[in-house]
């Protein structure tokens, strides 16, 4: 049976703990550009934080549910709205997952929104923009660190 979630995988020159580092500070990456606005806290199991884009237009709240030193994060969504699309709260319910691994002198870095898959209405919008996101705001951030 195929895994439909959306994933995106980048390789970077940074370590698996610079890597993890950064990831976990989500407001270093997941910003700059739709006007996102954090509350909350993302560093410890158990940690929330509220994500806001868009002038509103998405909102979501997660729950930071695992933590793998160096290796990889799981963040639960709890609330979700998204304006956007008939069914606001698709996202509630999915996991977020970063997985970082070294592969020969680089770091891999897979980012997996489990739930997130192509019957969902937002995916066409959702899947872009994480891609953005990933390939291009996080590789920006680590480099910008390290």
């Amino acid at each position: 049976m195929k895994n439909n979630d959306f994933t995106t995988t980048i390789l970077v020159d940074q370590t698996p703990q610079q890597a993890y580092k950064t990831i976990l500070d989500v407001r270093s990456w997941w910003s700059g550009l739709h006007n996102e606005f954090f509350e909350g806290n993302s560093e410890k199991v158990g940690d929330e934080f509220s994500f806001r884009a868009g002038n509103g237009a998405h909102y979501n709240k997660q729950k930071l549910v695992e933590l793998i030193p160096d290796q990889k994060m799981t963040w639960q969504v709890t609330e979700a709205d998204l304006n956007f699309v008939e069914k606001t709260d698709e996202w509630e319910g999915t996991q977020i997952s970063f997985e970082i691994a070294p592969e020969n002198d680089k770091t891999k870095i897979t980012f997996i929104h489990k739930g997130l898959v192509p019957e969902f209405q937002c995916y066409n919008d959702c899947a872009p923009a994480w891609t953005q996101y990933i390939q291009d705001r996080l590789v920006e951030a680590l480099k910008d660190k390290y």
